[in-house]
């Protein structure tokens, strides 16, 4: 049979991008339809790219080839590497992005990629038989045929604007509803339900009295997201953000009102995602907060629109003028856009398996929020893997699945397709069991392989990967076999930190394993490492391999022994109900299901991977 192209991808937010591109650098005739060209990468929400857990998906979608990485480093507004006090398991990137410079960087990119081509159109029905999708017909009902279908609609499906009391059809930024797609899902089979998430106001900055808040600046570290940017912005071309507080007035006005917020008046009854909640719903899940955290960040160079973060919203407009007067600092604040709720259709995710097809059909694959998930980075890590795994499947090649141990995409793919989510599912690092194996340093070491033998990274990026992790091989072993040569230098070192002075010899390696000493300023006190020039990714990969060793060697270890029990079976007589460390939720639902094995516990919902640890832990220790 003959296709007009191989793969088609419907939306063309952060996952169609992704998606998109991987398959047409791939190889693959592929065509990205979206109701508007100008509106592809679009950041309706908080233009900001990272965050925890969330900043290490983007590494990991740059280390396989991806475009998100690139893009926020292109022009960011502001950039800074967050959780610095904590270990790396935890530390991420987050940056601010220009709303309009970002997509206008993504389109560019797009435009240049070969064997990609963009259609603005609306797709209103799949071409199918009863297993396997064939195609797409257009509102205007027009068939274009293809190998594969990726949807990536985030929240335009049968879209929903709301506040107050008002209801409109539409999606985010002013823009209209994708229409029919859902109704054609369904005659399919095809489970859908409905989502929900909001905006705050955007401000005028000229109305702001920056001087009643607390000031949030960047960093001057030379910090990216793609492991290609050489170009870094300087603090001083960055813009601040800003922090402030809501107060005894401003809880006041929401509460006399709260019967009028769409999430309180029944007008909103689909689940939105717990960890961005409006600030109607803190007051009432947070009685006993006497404040909330709020920041203004903002959205362009130049430009007066300031997003209000953490006071997103359902209240009318009138009222919504109060609550943002009530803010110190906010007293004269003109609205430049008010606050919305939008509901959305979404693929209940237990549909799908570990590539992201639709398991009732060949051919057809899901990727962003129309999965489930909430946010920028999670679409962009599903689309990759939907575009990958959609091109591997025309080919009949084997599927590329990431492991829980390999990256966060592989945590979140595996709890979407397993456990399924209950609203919109947000990356944390708390999700993953391994985080200390899934750290911002090292997303190309764990993922740069793949990426080259998908063919999404090019031999000459693939080289310097591996010329790196050679070099930085190389000075760990002239730590480990060489001593300190400049004694004095090392004394006058360890009074800056306040280590007691030493006359013993020292390796290299034992002195940098030691908390505050830097590399950098160590290398000048030994001989042997004269000629080894590193950048300041490579120096923070090799601090934390030196530093962390034996914590990442002993979770290394625990990811291997899971891997190899999961597959062990389960006696129906073991008592969950009084097993040491299992949290209640999951005590009872293992009670109930008396799973069989390892794997099918691990699969409940309910049943967090450390819940799963805990339980090997307590297996391990009966049998021996």
């Amino acid at each position: 049979m003959s296709f007009d192209y191989d793969v088609i991808v419907v939306g063309g937010g952060h996952a169609g991008v992704e998606a998109s591109h991987a398959a047409a650098v791939m190889g693959m005739r592929t065509l990205l339809i979206t109701l508007n060209k100008h509106m592809i990468a679009n950041m309706p929400c908080n233009p900001h790219i990272g965050g925890s857990a969330k900043g290490v998906v983007v590494r990991e979608v740059d280390a396989l080839g991806g475009l998100m990485g690139k893009a926020a480093d292109h022009r960011p507004l502001q950039i800074k590497m967050l959780n610095t006090g904590k270990g790396p398991g935890v530390q991420c990137l987050r940056s601010q992005q220009d709303k309009r410079g970002y997509p206008e960087y993504v389109q560019k990119l797009l435009e240049s990629t070969q064997n990609l081509e963009i259609l603005e159109a609306e797709v209103v029905d799949l071409l199918h038989d009863d297993h396997r999708v064939l195609g797409v017909i257009l509102a205007d009902k027009k068939e274009i045929s293809s190998q594969a279908v990726i949807i990536t609609t985030g929240t335009y499906l049968n879209g929903a604007i709301i506040s107050g009391s008002s209801s409109v059809p539409g999606g985010p930024d002013g823009e209209k509803a994708s229409l029919g797609l859902t109704e054609s899902l369904e005659r399919m089979g095809v489970k859908t339900w409905r989502l929900k998430t909001g905006t705050p106001p955007r401000i005028a900055k000229s109305t702001i009295d920056f001087s009643q808040m607390g000031i949030e600046e960047g960093s001057d570290d030379k910090l990216a997201f793609s492991y290609e940017t050489e170009v870094f912005t300087p603090l001083s071309k960055q813009l601040p953000c800003y922090l402030l507080y809501t107060n005894d007035e401003t809880h006041r006005i929401i509460h006399e009102h709260l019967n009028e917020s769409a999430l309180f008046n029944g007008l909103i009854n689909s689940v939105g995602p717990r960890y961005c909640p409006s600030i109607e719903s803190k007051l009432v899940r947070f009685a006993d907060k006497p404040r909330h955290q709020l920041f203004l960040e903002p959205e362009f160079f130049e430009g007066e629109s300031f997003y209000l973060q953490g006071f997103s919203t359902g209240m009318p407009h009138d009222i919504q003028e109060q609550m943002v007067h009530s803010l110190h600092g906010l007293e004269h604040a003109k609205l430049l856009k008010y606050a919305y709720q939008i509901e959305y259709d979404a693929i209940e995710p237990l549909q799908f398996d570990a590539t992201l097809r639709v398991k009732k059909y060949q051919g057809l694959y899901g990727a962003g929020q129309i999965v489930g998930t909430s946010g920028y980075e999670e679409a962009a890590g599903l689309g990759i893997m939907a575009g990958i795994n959609a091109v591997l499947a025309i080919r009949g090649e084997p599927p590329f699945i990431l492991k829980r141990n390999e990256s966060y995409i592989g945590v979140m793919i595996d709890d979407l397709v397993t456990k399924g989510t209950e609203e919109p599912y947000r990356l944390l690092s708390s999700r993953a069991e391994y985080r200390l194996l899934l750290r911002h340093d090292n997303a190309d070491l764990r993922l740069t392989e793949y990426g080259y033998r998908l063919g999404l990274i090019q031999r000459p990026r693939y080289i310097k990967f591996v010329e790196k992790y050679k070099k930085i091989d190389e000075i760990i072993s002239l730590l480990s076999t060489h001593n300190v040569a400049d004694r004095e230098g090392l004394n006058s070192y360890f009074e800056e930190l306040g280590y007691a002075t030493t006359t013993d010899g020292w390796k290299g390696i034992d002195i940098l394993r030691r908390p505050r000493i830097k590399y950098a300023r160590l290398a000048k006190l030994m001989d042997c490492l004269e000629g080894y020039e590193l950048d300041d990714e490579s120096i923070l990969a090799l601090e934390t391999k030196v530093k962390y060793e034996g914590y990442i060697k002993k979770q290394q270890k625990e990811a291997e022994a899971l891997l190899r029990e999961e597959g062990m079976p389960l006696s129906p007589d073991i008592d969950y109900l009084h097993m040491d460390g299992l949290r209640l939720e999951a005590r009872q639902k293992l009670d109930a299901v008396k799973p069989l094995t390892v794997a099918q516990a691990a699969r409940i919902s309910g049943v967090n991977p450390a819940d799963i640890s805990i339980l090997l832990i307590n297996l391990r220790r009966e049998k021996k």
